[in-house]
């Protein structure tokens, strides 16, 4: 038990040391702080990518749908929300209202304080985008993963 105990202590001290732990003091900061750094990839997302708008999409049905059914669409079409620091409401977190950058890149705080690509992810694959983009979400969804379509 002595033993496990030392590995497990070992191994969370070795996490904080190398920076691996610390997802839980990282909070979303939404795309406007990417954009000084990342001026060319913010504006092409801006422009190009339908999500970095898509808050509309569901302003519109919002009428049509019950209070939960509309809530239910936040997960998709919000940043960060049910998450610590991610999207709340229009009012309270408005510049959190679309997907944006840290859907894909995770909450951006350290990496915009540090400007480290560590304090950030980086490398994507489908799985990151499946989790909207899916026939469960959608039955008539005919997903082409265009990884980075319209972002970078």
């Amino acid at each position: 038990m002595r033993q496990i105990l030392g590995v497990c202590l070992i191994g969370l001290l070795m996490v904080g040391l190398t920076g691996a732990a610390g997802a839980e003091d990282k909070v979303y900061v939404g795309s406007q702080a990417c954009k000084d750094c990342h001026e060319k990839e913010y504006e092409k997302f801006s422009k190009f990518s339908r999500k970095s708008h898509s808050f509309s999409n569901i302003k519109k049905m919002e009428k049509k749908l019950t209070p939960e059914e509309y809530k239910g669409c936040f997960q998709c079409h919000t940043t960060g929300y049910g998450q610590a620091g991610g999207f709340v409401s229009e009012e309270k977190t408005p510049e959190l209202k679309n997907p944006g950058c840290e859907v894909c890149h995770g909450p951006g705080s350290r990496h915009a304080e540090t400007g480290d690509p560590y304090d950030i992810i980086t490398q994507m694959d489908t799985d990151n985008c499946t989790v909207c983009h899916n026939e469960a979400r959608n039955s008539e969804f005919n997903f082409n993963p265009l990884l980075f379509g319209g972002a970078h």
